[in-house]
């Protein structure tokens, strides 16, 4: 004889919960060499040569990896600190702005993306790293 199929239950779908990354578009500019050495609203002491940023539009301490629209060179800050200029999204240390490739044009057109701590500080590292070695352009 057949054994008859029981019913089961139906069991709840999870739902997949949407990761929502904060991204903003904007205008990209960066530090002028007259505040090298003077402190940022989080305390540390500014340094030109360091992936920092300034920025009204994501908190003190965030990562972003800001993405130049132009030529889509890429790099990735934390943003340490505020900034004076309404017209601006980001205001980058000199070493990101010439990683992006802008330094003549003075701003630039930037997608900016927020990212892990971990994420940003890895790619931090892998910044300085490539720093030391000739950097091919293609």
């Amino acid at each position: 004889m057949p054994i008859q199929q029981q019913k089961l239950p139906a069991q709840p779908v999870a739902e997949k919960k949407e990761i929502k990354t904060e991204q903003k578009t904007g205008v990209a500019s960066f530090y002028h060499n007259k505040f090298e050495g003077r402190k940022t609203a989080t305390g540390e002491v500014f340094d030109n040569d360091k992936y920092t940023a300034a920025s009204n539009h994501f908190k003190l301490g965030t990562y972003v990896k800001v993405t130049n629209q132009v030529n889509g060179k890429v790099v990735y800050v934390k943003v340490n600190d505020r900034m004076g200029h309404q017209g601006r999204m980001i205001d980058l240390a000199e070493v990101a702005a010439q990683d992006l490739k802008f330094i003549r044009r003075g701003t630039t057109k930037v997608k900016i993306e927020a990212v892990s701590a971990a994420e940003g500080k890895k790619q931090i590292l892998a910044q300085r790293a490539g720093e030391d070695q000739p950097q091919n352009e293609l």
